[in-house]
């Protein structure tokens, strides 16, 4: 495990990374024997300066919830960050591509909670009674750091995606909101569309086998740490679609049939 004046000099460099819109070394080619904790002790560190300057947590992400993702990286569980209210952006609104440095786009549901969830064994139930309503949603995906090494060529490695806030950066939330026991939400599908042409098609199931196994699995994982999901958060359940990349000008459209759509554009 790393020391805590590391993990803070850690935190602090991404923080310098976001801030100048520049990327840095991933992580793990300094230290080859970072751990997922670590990597979680570095999100946390970096959050907490967030916290420090006045941002608000909202909710949290999941991500790496497929497991054709969780394969290619070498791991036998999701991911996840925190979603600050800064992050958020209304259906079909302009969202300043200056913002990011190279950013990306995924298909998702978002689940928005009406109670506390709290772990340790949580279930599906205990999700689909604590959410008020689930909604469309986009996921912006950013990187504090390369994502292949300049040098060597590596790619970057889990632990570095977790220490960078699971990777998340913005989100658009949009459509018609789904009481969570009126529909099997396994089988909500959509049609990701960029600037008029598709790009990836997607069924919520491909989460988990359903979405609300992700926020479970989330309450259990927060239990660990002593924290838990509060009433009213937002928690991003995990992409069923593979990450799009985003051009400056750039206008995405997501179709999910009776449950509406959402959108947005990169000005």
């Amino acid at each position: 495990m790393l020391d805590q004046p590391t993990v803070e000099r850690l935190a602090q460099r991404l923080d310098d990374a976001e801030r100048s819109k520049s990327l840095i070394p991933a992580f793990t080619r300094e230290y080859p024997d970072l751990t997922i904790e670590d990597a979680y002790a570095i999100q946390r560190a970096w959050t907490k300066l967030q916290l420090s300057r006045g941002r608000v947590v909202r909710g949290h992400k999941i991500g790496l919830t497929s497991k054709a993702m969780q394969n290619a990286v070498g791991i036998s569980e999701p991911d996840y960050g925190v979603l600050f209210a800064d992050m958020f952006y209304p259906d079909a609104s302009p969202i300043p591509f200056a913002r990011f440095h190279a950013p990306r786009i995924e298909v998702e549901l978002a689940f928005v909670l009406k109670a506390p969830l709290k772990g340790p064994n949580c279930t599906l139930f205990d999700v689909l009674n604590a959410t008020e309503y689930v909604t469309p949603a986009l996921e912006i995906l950013e990187t504090r750091m390369h994502r292949v090494d300049p040098e060597t060529k590596a790619p970057r490695k889990v632990m570095d995606t977790i220490s960078d806030n699971a990777a998340n950066a913005a989100l658009v939330v949009g459509g018609r909101p789904i009481r969570p026991l009126d529909f099997d939400l396994r089988w909500i599908g959509a049609l990701l569309f960029r600037n008029g042409q598709i790009e990836e098609t997607g069924i919520a199931a491909g989460v988990l086998n359903h979405p609300a196994n992700g926020v479970a699995w989330l309450a259990d994982r927060l239990a660990a740490q002593g924290e838990h999901l509060e009433a009213g958060e937002v928690v991003l359940a995990g992409s069923f679609t593979r990450p799009v990349d985003i051009l400056k000008g750039d206008t995405f459209h997501a179709d999910y049939g009776q449950f509406g759509s959402v959108s947005c554009q990169f000005a």
